[in-house]
């Protein structure tokens, strides 16, 4: 039993090493290291409950100059399917979140080579007025850098402008693994991980919540996605404003990258895995978007608590291939097949109903 003297620090409270979370994550059988993850779920939420948030990601255009390897969205200015969504048409989409209840916008874009803060100041002004109910939970860390960079402005100025603006909580995405000679294979114009850390560590000083967030399968090996997690968890203690964690498997198809995706079993692994080593992070969601819904309904038995949003909208990952779709009243059909109590709640899990 490889868990034994894991199991014995996990149970005291007692952080685990680098070395002991390489040890679960390459030597651990799948069960074993499942059953870890999930008593430590049932210790953070004894309720039972399961939680989710009615929200839409609207991707505000597809124009991008870092060109991730990984990714099957993005095109250049010229090309035939480029798009930028006008004010009008984003203010349409979100009407339709509020008229199904809800309250959490995800709004994310390229690298737009002309989107200097400006844009998104008047955007996110309108939106908060016409829309107050609704939380602008938007642009990853590398888009704020981008807007920094464009607008001559330092990354915490960006940040503060577009938080005044109605900017009220970050993403995780843009995290991928946060190992920079991975990075540099996958999303070589893209932010070091670094950087990538100071926009989430500043974001929280301005008291902006954040998730994060990991996409492996592609390159990656073992110590990375444990650096990773380690990274996360060191964020997190210095500055307590993670949300949540969402793993999620690089989707290959219509991607430059190319490859293989990582299996179920790996998916779980890995999960189960951040449940263990981000004893700081209250929340770990299962990614229903990219792996299904019978995967993440077995997810919640490996450590996560979460389904994420509704997604009324999500072209990122459709257009690798990947089109999972899920109402409102799957999720919570979702949840109570697996034997939990659905719970719609807040970007910030603050729960608005119980089912």
């Amino acid at each position: 039993m490889i868990l034994v003297d894991i199991e014995q620090k996990v149970a005291s409270g007692i952080p685990l090493s680098r070395e002991e979370a390489l040890r679960l994550l390459t030597e651990a059988d799948l069960l074993e290291i499942g059953r870890l993850a999930d008593q430590i779920r049932r210790c953070k939420h004894p309720d039972n409950r399961v939680s989710f948030v009615v929200d839409r990601n609207v991707n505000y255009s597809n124009i991008c100059e870092s060109k991730c390897k990984f990714c099957a969205f993005y095109c250049d200015a010229d090309a035939d399917n480029a798009y930028l969504l006008d004010h009008a048409t984003i203010f349409a989409k979100v009407q339709e979140l509020v008229d199904l209840g809800g309250t959490q916008l995800l709004m994310q874009g390229g690298l737009h080579p002309e989107l200097k803060i400006g844009w998104f100041e008047e955007l996110f002004r309108q939106l908060r007025r016409r829309f107050p109910q609704v939380q602008i939970h938007s642009l990853s860390a590398a888009e704020i850098c981008h807007i920094a960079k464009l607008s001559d402005l330092t990354m915490p100025e960006c940040l503060q402008r577009l938080q005044t603006a109605g900017l009220a909580s970050l993403p995780g995405a843009g995290a991928e693994v946060l190992v920079d000679e991975v990075r540099q294979q996958i999303s070589p114009n893209k932010i070091g991980w670094q950087q990538w850390g100071e926009v989430m560590e500043a974001a929280h000083g301005l008291g902006m919540r954040s998730t994060a967030t990991m996409m492996f399968g592609s390159c990656e090996t073992p110590e990375d996605i444990v650096e990773h997690l380690f990274r996360i968890r060191e964020i997190q203690e210095k500055t307590g404003g993670f949300t949540a964690f969402i793993p999620w498997t690089f989707q290959p198809d219509n991607t430059v990258l190319g490859g293989q995706t990582a299996s179920g079993i790996e998916y779980l692994k890995v999960l189960a895995l951040s449940r263990i080593v981000l004893d700081n992070v209250e929340n770990i969601q299962a990614s229903w978007v990219t792996q299904g819904a019978r995967m993440a309904q077995v997810a919640l038995f490996f450590g996560a608590n979460d389904l994420g949003g509704t997604m009324l909208e999500e072209n990122v990952v459709a257009a690798a291939g990947i089109s999972f779709r899920m109402s409102q009243e799957k999720v919570v059909e979702l949840a109570r097949g697996a034997g939990f109590v659905p719970v719609r709640r807040t970007t910030e899990y603050e729960i608005l109903e119980v089912y």
